[in-house]
């Protein structure tokens, strides 16, 4: 009998009560998965004491690493005042703190901020507010959404709407609502496409929904900042509503602290998750700009008001370690090492991993690298075994599919940084022969 401290005891454990999202629970414990019983600094340490440096940032969540004592002690002061209390009629002084930090951050005209849990959330929020909007100024037709090929939203109902499918996601299609979609912005034509059905459709479009610069799920596809910024012109000129999910590129991934300053673009509808709180707690938001806001302003209890809001909306726990996890972003200088470590990554990847047979394609945003195998068949699951690989070696990878995506924590050092790219690039090597 396995020992009650053991890996295998706790994964017995695990499996006999837990349900794991996007994983099949028949064969989870037969993948050898992680069983983290604390962390320290950028590492993640299993309940035998085995380390592994966090290369995905615990699903694109974690920035500053796992227990930053600032940010420990910003949740440990909010417990001596209040740990939740409702935004729904009311207010709390954290959420209001929040709010007010980030209005001056967000490239949004005149924010207001519409809080929820998670980055799905915040997108099926926008959605509704954006249908919401035309409704309430009294515009008849908007209804259907331009989403872009390769789009990943979540996994609600709406999200998975305007997202485009994958992810076992087939078997919803009959709840899906239909909408436009034209080819993601990184090939060939995207743009011209999108802008010519922006100006033949602007009538019946509601918002154009899209992943500014990088598409993280569909496999860290990368397009130039000049395509994000001709599809806003094309939106701004023909009253189009732009909607910006900056869910997985906000808070600093992609070199700046949201993927839109890269652009010049200020969107109607931001949506903001993950990073936000440096993946202490479940916390986003859906930013909406001044004039969208204001399409929503009337009598009491009137249909102008927007009839949505969730249980833990501005929960203040979350709500005070995201407004000192702001701070820390100044205070540290996180995003001069974001553009370090960014260079310090391309030029190990070029060196180290592109030139390894096995590798089709690499493509970098940031610290959001996708890693692309070409495997000869079908089947062969090249992205799970190099994942494998690398948590053996004791690096945490996760892929998508077979895109080996590596994330880091945007304080990783120069050192984190060769060690994961000498990782990868050797559990390449024995894993693809």
């Amino acid at each position: 009998m396995a020992d009650e401290t053991s890996h295998a005891a706790w994964v017995e454990r695990d499996a006999a009560v837990v349900w794991h999202g996007f994983t099949q629970m028949a064969t989870y414990a037969d993948n050898r998965p992680v069983v983290v019983e604390r962390a320290e600094g950028r590492e993640l340490i299993d309940v035998e004491g085995r380390r592994y440096l966090d290369a995905i940032s615990s699903l694109w969540v974690t920035t500053l690493g796992h227990r930053v004592p600032e940010l420990d002690d910003a949740v440990r002061a909010q417990l001596d005042r209040v740990a939740h209390s409702t935004l729904l009629g009311n207010g709390n002084v954290a959420a209001i703190e929040l709010a007010e930090a980030l209005a001056g951050r967000v490239p949004v005209d005149d924010p207001r901020f519409l809080f929820a849990s998670d980055g799905a959330a915040a997108v099926e929020q926008a959605l509704k507010i954006a249908f919401q909007s035309w409704t309430n100024r009294g515009v008849a037709g908007r209804t259907t959404y331009l989403a872009f090929g390769g789009a990943y939203h979540g996994d609600t109902i709406g999200s998975l709407s305007v997202g485009d499918g994958g992810f076992g996601t087939t078997v919803f299609d009959p709840l899906r609502f239909a909408c436009v979609r034209t080819p993601g912005l990184d090939e060939p034509g995207a743009v011209d496409a999108a802008v010519a059905l922006i100006a033949e459709r602007a009538d019946e479009l509601a918002a154009v929904v899209v992943e500014p610069l990088v598409q993280g799920a569909a496999g860290i596809r990368v397009h130039p900042p000049e395509a994000l910024a001709a599809v806003a012109a094309a939106c701004r000129e023909h009253d189009v509503l732009l909607i910006a999910d900056e869910v997985a590129t906000g808070f600093g991934r992609t070199g700046t602290l949201f993927a839109c300053e890269q652009a010049g673009v200020r969107p109607d509808l931001m949506c903001l998750g993950k990073g936000i709180t440096g993946g202490y707690l479940p916390l986003a938001a859906t930013v909406a700009a001044g004039p969208v806001h204001r399409s929503f302003l009337g009598p009491d209890l009137s249909e102008l008001t927007l009839y949505h809001g969730h249980s833990y909306s501005g929960n203040a726990l979350a709500c005070a370690v995201a407004t000192r996890h702001l701070e820390l972003f100044d205070e540290w200088g996180v995003l001069a090492n974001v553009g370090a470590r960014a260079e310090q990554l391309r030029s190990r990847l070029a060196a180290d991993v592109a030139p390894l047979a096995p590798v089709a394609a690499i493509r970098q945003q940031g610290v959001m690298v996708g890693i692309e195998l070409d495997p000869p068949a079908d089947g062969l699951r090249w992205g799970r075994r190099v994942s494998a690989a690398c948590v053996e070696r004791g690096v945490l990878i996760r892929p998508l599919g077979d895109v080996v995506v590596v994330m880091p924590p945007l304080t990783t050092t120069g050192d984190e940084i060769d060690r994961i790219v000498d990782v990868v690039a050797a559990s390449i090597a024995d894993a693809c022969r």
